[in-house]
């Protein structure tokens, strides 16, 4: 029913400032768990010199250490939540530099030589900052820096007694140089007399896939600020390091797989091999603090320090002799909370989690909207709902005729689509409206009824389609026709714009440009006569953009009132109010985090869709399925007094009404034996030989010994003799992009592949949009095979800009209490006190953030060390020691490494590619469409077994699995189906054990998703969802692959073709890509 809720309508952005500790921490997270161990090895760690050669200062975990030169026990100096690194010392010795993100953002600190009096000393925004230096008189701190939306480092210094910083390289030539044009550099070393500054330099940032050399060294001319490129090494030239009498450069490069140092005689040009291998480069990742750690000359030039194999090593200029520096570490880390909170699979009916492109009724009375792939009409009081029509489509995108007497709405089937109108009352049979089959989107009537408005795209190229991430992407017309039904005649190509709507003025169709990257597709709303002509720019509405944008991206939808006086606006999944100023020529714009007019943000947590209604005097909005009303008479656009100590809040009416569309869970009826087969339950190592599993329904029944186990008279028996069970597999990054979103599609092939490899659960971490969780309520019905389709629903990036914990809370009930979830991706979501606030929140409203490091090991520690349940893609540094792999087991930080897309080296993907035959697979025919095999497998790259990583990253995770940590199978989808194998036996391949990667492939996987009480093993009471394989996978792991039947919720499946073996026996419906391709 009808209620009424206070809505938070954000005035002003004046929020109290965290205040320092006396280490000037600005953190807000308050630590609750800690954890310690002692080490003698670690990843990753820079290092440096003191002026007088008795100490080495280094990083470790975030935290600070000294030990004496000759090694020994060492001594942390900075500690607590914040993250250092990198630290160096001054010329006298007396002051250290580091970076550290204590004050909320990373930045440039200076401290005393024990830690003690830290000032920060740079004052930069979001930004990531990698090898100090100071300057030879001890005056500035020299740093390399960067932000996200930059990508590449700029050399800057800072005077260590304040100031904004002086920039010495431009990664910019212009303000529009492309980012693979951009100057990268990078880890400065100064030569003694000051005269030259060596640093490494490339263009354009990070790259998949990369080719050498990427990096060579730069020598600056520190008079003229002429550059020279002094190196041409294969393998790049990387972190130089000038000797202290400057006659001798080091510096890096990568030979074959591993890297070295090289000495060059800046005299001479002699250069040759100084030591290899060392520690691993990171050229193919991110870099954050730089291609390599920090190594340092003695004071008197004779020996180098640096890390190998987890340590610190000397190694003599001259002789180039090697000896040992021992150290040991007491490490004691505050970390956040567990955000672990583990949720069950209930099998009660099922409430449709979203009502997509709900619109009420022109007289208020009555709410369309789609659900369950079909159309709705609802009291817009109570609630209450029955279907409007009879038919077996797919119906989507209705639209009220301005009389409130019909509604027009589009269909689709699996390559067909026409446009349809039905009368409001439902009494009478729909009216198919278009002659001509196509991809058919978004129809509207024209504000005397007489004319219907709609874009057009090519019905083959739709399901053709090899993604849609961000919504619908095929090219569209803009169309018309008689409201009665006609042939449709062309307007003008949309060219990227969408939506139509109409105002009061009868003559000009409006239209809104917007693409989820915001380049290109239209600049706001613009409006055309009914035969194309005439096109007018209005208003283009912006706000902050994802981590990588430049500037402030496109709304991605924008409806005017009739009178054209007020806009709604979505930025950001938020709802934004504005009037609309009339200027003439192009379109203003008009940012919504600096407006240049009155803004008012309407929602806190969210809005799906929205639009005017009741000739403009309400604003409509829905969240999952909830739809609200709002009088346009109780916003005001007053300006609130500032308050700097507090939010400015004003509490306005809005009318709330829970649509709750129930739908019957699929659920099998009976009982199905499979006997005599080999059972790994993963009850610890357990593998039963001879073993039976009952099933009734669909949950486990019992399971044991053939011997042990009564058989119910009614029971149907499958006698498996031969065969090997195993619980079904869990895709824990998963990603079901190829999904048709906006306009549903039956035929998910995405959903059916999967199944058919036996991947009966899985977690999409980022959908982009609010599709998946409709697909999810179509799995859970039966009106879709797929499999039980958990995701996180779009990510929560850092154009959320969140200013508090109040406002991630807000912002994350969106995902809780409407979409029904409690797993959540934050994906490089803000700065480090940001992030926090995501932690914070989600410990509030027991979510799971599950996050990802974006190729920066750094930012994985941080995941870790704040308390984030989860973390996608690979650490990226390999070998990983006792350190990193202590904090991730113990922090309970569980690790999806998603090795077909490896980082810091080539993808797995492409080993499979040319080590596998998919191509010709007649099982790949049958479940994944033929241009998505072509474009996929006959032309990729190669690269030689060696260069590959992913069994360097496998061996990494099986240190972790093995220390306790919670590690998962996560095929972020690559080559869905059978690319969950690759993953899978990528896994493997580091070392692991079989049944240690199937328990990763099951048990874990489900632990980690949250439902480990419902899923991932064989047990009584659990979900019957099983593979049964014609081979055992203890033997080789690659017969997972050998797939016999998959059982999902109880249903028997050949894994051949899908068609169904019990309850009911029946073939797979036929799929339209059977017969796409030309006869050969």
């Amino acid at each position: 029913m009808k209620k009424i809720f206070a809505i938070l309508l954000i005035t002003t952005f004046l929020f109290p400032q965290e205040k320092a500790d006396s280490l000037g921490n600005k953190l807000p997270l308050k630590p609750t768990r800690t954890i310690s161990f002692n080490t003698t090895e670690g990843t990753w760690m820079s290092i440096d010199i003191s002026p007088d050669g008795k100490k080495i200062i280094f990083d470790l975990l975030g935290d600070l250490y000294t030990i004496p030169f000759r090694g020994g026990k060492a001594t942390r100096i900075t500690s607590g939540i914040a993250f250092d690194s990198q630290p160096v010392f001054s010329p006298d010795g007396n002051m250290i530099a580091f970076i550290s993100d204590r004050g909320g953002s990373e930045n440039l600190w200076v401290s005393d030589k024990d830690g003690t009096n830290p000032k920060q000393i740079s004052k930069i925004k979001m930004g990531q900052l990698a090898s100090p230096l100071f300057s030879n008189d001890g005056n500035y701190v020299i740093v390399s820096q960067t932000s996200w939306p930059q990508r590449t480092f700029e050399i800057w210094m800072y005077h260590i007694k304040g100031g904004s910083g002086i920039q010495i390289t431009k990664s910019k030539a212009k303000e529009n140089t492309p980012g693979n044009q951009r100057k990268n550099a990078l880890g400065v070393s100064i030569s003694p007399d000051g005269k030259f500054m060596y640093y490494a330099n490339r263009r354009g940032g990070f790259t998949y896939n990369a080719s050498f050399p990427m990096w060579q060294i730069a020598r600056r001319n520190m008079i003229t600020g002429d550059e020279d490129i002094i190196t041409r090494a294969e393998g790049s030239g990387i972190k130089p390091k000038i000797s202290p009498n400057g006659k001798t450069l080091i510096y890096g490069t990568r030979y074959k797989t591993q890297t070295g140092l090289r000495i060059r005689n800046l005299e001479n040009g002699k250069d040759s091999w100084l030591i290899y291998p060392i520690v691993r480069d990171d050229q193919e990742s991110r870099f954050t603090r730089d291609v390599l750690p920090t190594y340092d000359f003695t004071p008197n030039g004779n020996e180098l320090v640096f890390t190998k194999n987890g340590g610190f090593y000397r190694v003599n200029i001259k002789s180039k002799s090697i000896k040992k520096i021992e150290f040991d570490a007491d490490v004691k880390l505050d970390l956040g909370p567990s955000l672990y909170s583990p949720y069950r699979i209930e099998d009660n009916q099922i409430s449709s989690r979203i009502i997509m492109d709900p619109v009420l009724s022109p007289d208020g009375k009555k709410i369309v909207f789609s659900t369950l792939l079909h159309l709705y009409l609802a009291d817009s009081k109570t609630g209450k709902h029955q279907r409007l029509t009879k038919s077996k489509l797919g119906e989507f995108q209705p639209s009220w005729s301005p009389d409130g007497r019909s509604i027009v709405y589009v269909t689709w089937e699996s390559g067909s689509g026409h446009i349809w109108k039905v009368k409001s009352d439902g009494r009478s049979a729909p009216k198919k409206l278009t002659k001509t089959s196509a991809f058919y989107s978004n129809p509207v009537f024209s504000p005397d009824g007489k004319t219907i408005v709609a874009l057009r795209g090519s019905a083959i190229e739709r399901v053709r389609s090899q993604g849609e991430f961000g919504g619908p992407n095929v090219p569209m017309d803009l169309i018309k026709l008689d409201a009665n039904g006609s042939k449709t005649s062309l307007i003008m190509p949309s060219r990227g714009l969408g939506k139509p709507f109409f105002t009061n003025d009868p003559n000009r169709i409006y239209l809104n440009g917007y693409s989820y990257t915001a380049i290109g597709r239209g600049n706001g709303v613009i409006s055309v006569r009914f035969d194309g002509t005439d096109r007018r720019e209005h208003l283009a509405v912006k706000g902050k953009g994802f981590y990588g944008s430049d500037k402030p991206v496109n709304a991605r939808d924008i409806r005017f009132n009739p009178k054209r006086t007020l806009a709604l606006a979505g930025v950001n999944n938020q709802l934004y109010l504005l009037p609309i100023p009339k200027i003439g020529g192009k379109a203003p714009e008009v940012n919504v985090d600096s407006p240049s007019i009155p803004v008012k943000k309407l929602t806190n947590v969210g809005a799906d869709y929205f639009d005017w209604a009741d000739d403009g005097k309400k604003i409509t909005w829905a969240i999952g399925s909830t739809f609200y009303q709002m009088s346009i008479d109780s916003v005001s656009f007053k300006i609130a007094e500032k308050d700097s100590t507090k939010k400015e809040l004003l509490s306005l009416p809005a009318k709330e009404t829970k649509i709750t569309v129930l739908k019957d869970r699929a659920k099998p009826m009976g009982v199905i034996v499979l006997k005599g087969a080999r059972i790994i339950t993963m009850a610890g190592n357990e593998v039963i030989n001879n073993g039976t599993v009952i099933i009734k329904d669909n949950r486990i029944y019992s399971v044991g010994d053939v011997n042990s186990i009564k058989i119910p008279k009614d029971a149907e028996v499958i006698d498996l003799e031969g065969k090997t069970i195993v619980p079904g597999f869990v895709d824990t990054h998963a990603h079901w992009g190829e999904v048709r979103k906006g306009i549903l599609d039956r035929q998910n092939w995405t959903f059916l592949a999967n199944v058919a490899w036996g991947v009966t659960t899985g977690l999409d971490v980022q959908t982009s949009t609010n599709d998946i969780f409709a697909y999810q309520d179509l799995s859970d019905a039966g009106i879709l095979i797929g499999p039980r389709a958990f995701n996180t629903g779009p990510g929560i990036f850092s154009n959320n800009n969140f200013q508090s914990k109040e406002e991630a809370v807000g912002v994350m009930k969106r995902y809780r209490d409407h979409y029904g979830t409690r797993n959540l991706k934050s994906y490089i979501a803000g700065d480090r006190k940001q992030r926090n606030y995501i932690v914070q929140a989600a410990y509030e409203l027991g979510m799971m953030p599950t996050t990802e490091g974006a190729l920066d090991l750094k930012l994985d520690l941080t995941h870790a060390i704040d308390g984030f349940h989860g973390n996608e893609h690979s650490l990226p540094i390999t070998p990983l020691y006792k350190d990193v792999v202590e904090l991730v087991a113990q922090s309970g930080m569980t690790y999806t490494p998603t090795l077909l897309v490896s980082y810091g080296g080539p993808w797995a993907e492409n080993y499979y590619y040319a080590t596998e035959e998919v191509h010709d697979d007649p099982k790949v025919k049958r479940f994944v469409p033929d241009n998505i095999i072509q474009s996929s497998t006959r032309r990729v790259p190669w690269f030689r077994k060696d260069e590959h990583v992913f069994t360097k990253l496998a061996r990494e995770a099986t240190k972790i699995m093995r220390s306790g940590g919670l590690v998962g199978v996560g095929a972020h989808g690559q080559f869905q189906g059978v690319g969950y194998h690759w993953e899978l036996w990528s896994l493997h391949s580091g070392g692991m054990d079989e049944m240690e990667a199937i328990r990763a492939a099951t048990l874990n996987g489900a632990k980690i998703i949250g439902v480990g009480g419902d899923v991932g093993s064989i047990e009584s009471g659990k979900l019957a969802d099983l593979v049964i394989l014609n081979k055992n996978p203890l033997n080789n792991i690659r017969n997972t692959n050998s797939i016999k039947y998959v059982m999902k919720n109880g249903v028997l499946y050949e894994g051949d073709t899908m068609n169904e073996v019990w309850p009911n026996t029946k073939e797979l419906e036929p799929l339209w890509w059977w017969n796409d391709g030309p006869k050969e």
